[in-house]
């Protein structure tokens, strides 16, 4: 197995930045793992303990936890996190077989089966020694519209447009439905090239959420994994933003990231609240306060309202959870989980991913997040 392995080994510089501090909640409203780094050196050692993590699954957070495995390496040098983006199934495989710590998904854990056989949960529930896995969303990894059009630096979008392009039943760029949402705009006549995932994601599966809900019966398709609309496919999210930038006249469905980077146009959504909201950490986060949890306990598992008219809410998001053991991984193993994750989920851990095009943990989702991974032993 291939892994992206991130270490930055800091030599004098360690000494001064302390460690970060893990005690559990209590009344602080702030996460432990936002404190300033500081405390003894028997805290020192709690705090920061010493070996190897490893974790595998989605790539849509892959920028972000790369980001945040350097930061935190800044405070916890003696500590190595290997991360591989392998996607969404791949990584809660290989965590249900015990062979990574803690997995990321942009979906929660599958707790009822599609083929009669065991749910994602039940499968995790064992390798957990028979303890639940927690879901505990970290990012917010909001889904462009984007496209690649020549002269076209604005693009509004609704729904029900939306799942018919990529439904395949609007074909060209100045079909009256888009001209409608775009009075003022010169469009090609050009046919639109689709561009799709072709692996199985968690990308998929959410976008797919947004045009059944949104859609007005335009997708026809039920939400999945594996794509069942028009287009061509490329593997992973680089791979159809490579294929929207290499195309003219394309349009993919990516996380918001990866059309940063390539330098795509991103389509604003008429989410019928009276003004098109363009994508933005602040419009994300919207959509995220909106939602409401549907796991109980410690497990955070979220449900998203692609419908919202909110204003100014981007409703096209997915939330990648880590998925973790709340008991039965080793004691050391269970140590490096916490402190991680701690950090992950902290003010400066979310703070750093601003600037890589992702959406911060609301505050009032953050500390129950932070709570939860406490709560690990």
């Amino acid at each position: 197995m291939s892994v992206n392995r991130l270490l930055r080994v800091g030599s004098v510089a360690v000494a001064s930045l302390g460690v970060l501090a893990l005690s559990a909640c209590g009344s602080d409203p702030e996460p432990s793992g936002s404190s300033s780094p500081g405390g003894s050196s028997s805290s020192a050692a709690a705090d920061c303990p010493q070996g190897t993590l490893n974790a595998e699954g989605s790539s849509a957070q892959k920028n972000a936890i790369e980001e945040v495995i350097s930061k935190y390496n800044e405070k916890c040098a003696d500590v190595t996190v290997n991360y591989n983006p392998t996607g969404s199934g791949a990584g809660i495989k290989q965590f249900n077989a015990a062979q990574v710590d803690f997995a990321g998904s942009d979906s929660a854990l599958k707790t009822v089966a599609t083929d009669g056989g065991e749910t994602e949960a039940a499968q995790a529930q064992k390798r957990c020694q028979g303890n639940p896995a927690l879901n505990l969303p970290m990012v917010i990894g909001p889904i462009a519209i984007a496209y690649n059009v020549d002269g076209l630096s604005k693009l509004v979008l609704d729904g029900p447009t939306a799942a018919k392009i990529f439904q395949g039943t609007i074909k060209t760029w100045n079909d009256p439905a888009i001209a409608k949402l775009n009075a003022g705009v010169t469009l090609p006549s050009a046919p639109i090239s689709v561009f799709f995932r072709s692996d199985e994601s968690d990308t998929t599966e959410n976008c797919t959420k947004y045009l059944a809900a949104a859609g007005g019966g335009a997708w026809t398709g039920k939400p999945a994994k594996k794509w069942t609309g028009t287009g061509a496919g490329k593997e992973k999210s680089a791979g159809v933003a490579e294929g929207v930038k290499s195309t003219k006249n394309a349009i993919t469905y990516v996380e918001w990231s990866y059309a940063v980077d390539n330098k795509l146009g991103i389509a604003q959504i008429d989410n019928g609240s009276g003004t098109p909201v363009e994508l933005s950490t602040d419009s994300a986060g919207k959509a995220l306060a909106a939602a409401k949890i549907k796991g109980t306990g410690n497990d955070l598992a979220m449900s998203i309202d692609y419908t919202t008219k909110e204003a100014g809410a981007y409703p096209i998001i997915l939330v990648t959870y880590e998925i973790a053991c709340s008991k039965g991984l080793p004691a050391e193993k269970t140590a490096l989980v916490k402190s991680f994750l701690s950090y992950y989920v902290s003010k400066d851990g979310q703070a750093s991913l601003t600037d890589l095009n992702y959406a911060p943990l609301p505050d009032e989702i953050r500390t129950k997040v932070d709570a939860a991974i406490q709560s690990i032993s």
